[in-house]
């Protein structure tokens, strides 16, 4: 059992821990201390829930449905150029921290902002359901339960660590010159992840 989990969870962390779209959302959200808790939470329950029918085989209908995979991919490709343009926006207009946390936006926007980074995300859908999901095939029983939990916590851990660590780098982000990097970067990511998606869809 132990073997298992220690494979879910180092399989779960090398996916999450990379520069995309919901790490930059919650990185800010954490950086300007905004329902830090709730977006880190739903990151965390929805990973969990797609690991959890990538587990119960739910990765091989997704795959087997070219309607479904076009869908979720234009979806994706374009809120993430829209939120390219808001962060574009941003990074040419930027505000110290204490200016962005006095500007404090609603916590619905911001979770259906999360859920939208979320779902619309194919890349989501490949790490956990297709990913892990397939992976899990190697274990049976009590086993694949454990290598399933693994990932789930490396979700846990991660998000969390991310939306409450943010703060230590509060210092450095008074500054509005942080918040112009900041956001250009995040305007890169969300732009060269659109185009990837569309870029799939169209030689696919």
């Amino acid at each position: 059992m132990f073997a298992p989990a220690i494979a879910g969870l180092l399989l779960g962390g090398s996916l999450i821990i990379a520069i995309g779209a919901q790490n930059a959302f919650i990185l800010r959200q954490g950086l300007i201390r905004q329902h830090v808790f709730i977006l880190c939470l739903i990151c965390a329950v929805s990973d969990a829930m797609l690991i959890g029918l990538g587990v119960a085989g739910l990765g091989a209908v997704i795959s087997g449905s070219d309607l479904l995979i076009a869908i979720v991919t234009l979806g994706g490709a374009l809120f993430l150029a829209c939120y390219a343009v808001l962060a574009l926006r941003r990074a040419l207009a930027p505000t110290a921290l204490t200016a962005a946390k006095s500007g404090a936006g609603s916590l619905k926007a911001a979770v259906l902002t999360c859920l939208a980074f979320t779902f619309l995300n194919p890349h989501v859908y490949l790490d956990t359901v297709l990913l892990v999901g397939g992976l899990s095939g190697r274990y049976q029983g009590e086993a694949r339960l454990a290598f399933a939990i693994g990932a789930m916590s490396a979700s846990f851990l991660w998000f969390f660590g991310l939306g409450y660590g943010a703060r230590v780098l509060e210092p450095l982000f008074a500054k509005p010159s942080a918040w112009r990097v900041l956001d250009g970067l995040i305007a890169l990511v969300m732009a060269a992840l659109s185009a990837s998606l569309l870029y799939r869809f169209l030689t696919s």
